[in-house]
């Protein structure tokens, strides 16, 4: 199932207390980027960051985007703006820049 672009939109909504948010199509699904770092995307209308280090601190549950993908996080309450801006920053900071 793919994501919609309902749910992508409301997503992006969610995610606007940080400027340079980037959302990239990719099969149906979408790829996130912050400050252009690769943080998570948007799989089946679930939103998931990469596990680094510092976003081990919020709990989250772990979940397979595709088959044969690598876990990531499942943040779960997209409806918390601050929550969301502060776990893709603590995510952003252990990540590289996109070149």
């Amino acid at each position: 199932m793919a994501t919609t672009k309902n749910y992508r939109d409301f997503l992006l909504e969610q995610m606007n207390l940080l400027e340079n948010i980037v959302c990239r199509p990719m099969m149906g699904e979408y790829l996130l980027y912050y400050n252009n770092v690769l943080f998570g995307g948007i799989y089946d209308d679930r939103l998931l960051v990469k596990i680094v280090e510092k976003n081990k601190k919020y709990a989250m549950q772990e979940s397979i985007p595709y088959a044969g993908a690598k876990p990531m996080y499942l943040i779960e309450d997209v409806d918390n703006k601050e929550l969301l801006r502060d776990i893709i920053l603590d995510t952003c900071k252990d990540l590289p820049i996109k070149k």
